[in-house]
C-alpha cells in the first residue's frame, strides 16, 4: 500500500492577483546658505560624503548654495539620502529637510 502526499489544486492566474511594484521613493538631499560655513568646508565635505562627486561639480553646487540660498546636492533612495544628510548635517552644513524627488 502506498501513500501518496495530498495535493492541492494549482491555483490560476488572477489579474487582480496580480503585484504591480511601486519604485522606491527618491529624496533630494538640499544644502542651504549659510553665514558660517566657508565655501572650501562645503566643498570638502561634498566631495566626502556624496558618492560620484567631483571638485568641479562640488565648486558648482558650493556657488548656487551661495547664489541661489540653496541647492540640491543629491537624489536618490530615502536611506542612503538620509545617510548622507545626517553626515553633511554632523559636518555642521545647514541642511532643508528630506524632499520627496
Amino acid at each position: 500500500m502506498t501513500t501518496e502526499a495530498p495535493t492541492r489544486p494549482a491555483q490560476q492566474f488572477s489579474p487582480s492577483r496580480t503585484q504591480v511594484r511601486q519604485p522606491y521613493p527618491h529624496f533630494k538631499v538640499i544644502v542651504l546658505d549659510d553665514d558660517f560655513n566657508t565655501f572650501q568646508h562645503v566643498t570638502e565635505c561634498l566631495l566626502k560624503y556624496i558618492p560620484g562627486m567631483t571638485l568641479p561639480l562640488a565648486r558648482q553646487l558650493t556657488v548656487q548654495v551661495d547664489a541661489e540660498g540653496q541647492a540640491v546636492v543629491w537624489v536618490g533612495p530615502q536611506e542612503q539620502a538620509e545617510l548622507y544628510h545626517q553626515q553633511l548635517l554632523r559636518e555642521g552644513l545647514t541642511m532643508a529637510p528630506l524632499e520627496p524627488a
